[in-house]
């Protein structure tokens, strides 16, 4: 049961920090830097497959070692774990496409620290309270 109230705690806290992050930053931030490069509109499969293999990856990187020492060291895990991950796509594009903005990079690094710290500790504290 520990588990699943995790992964639904860690779901619903970053499904709604990133669905206000890009509802407000799809046209004021990404497609005034990415223009052309970004889709017309929004691929629900791809999205769903991220998020589910996403909260996986928090559960286990992040609230996995929180539930043993405690909400920090879940938010700790899930800043770098977030981090990490929107580093690797951000920087990958930026060493691969001919136009990637560093603006943009830097912002998803920042952004995925915060919004997986975030999912960790809430999912952490939702696991130690309510199971």
């Amino acid at each position: 049961m520990t588990w699943i109230v995790a992964f639904v705690a860690a779901a619903i806290a970053f499904g709604v920090l990133d669905a206000l992050w890009l509802g407000w930053a799809g046209d004021n931030f990404y497609r005034p830097r990415l223009g052309d490069m970004l889709a017309d509109s929004f691929r629900m499969a791809p999205a769903l497959v991220f998020y589910v293999a996403y909260i996986a990856g928090i559960v286990w990187f992040a609230v996995r070692p929180g539930l043993a020492g405690g909400v920090g060291m879940a938010a700790l895990n899930g800043a770098l774990l977030g981090a990490l991950c929107y580093a690797t796509y951000d920087l990958t594009n930026q060493a691969t496409l001919r136009q990637w903005s560093t603006t943009v990079t830097l912002a998803d690094i920042c952004w995925g620290a915060f919004a997986t710290a975030v999912a960790a500790s809430v999912a952490t504290f939702a696991a130690t309270k309510l199971v």
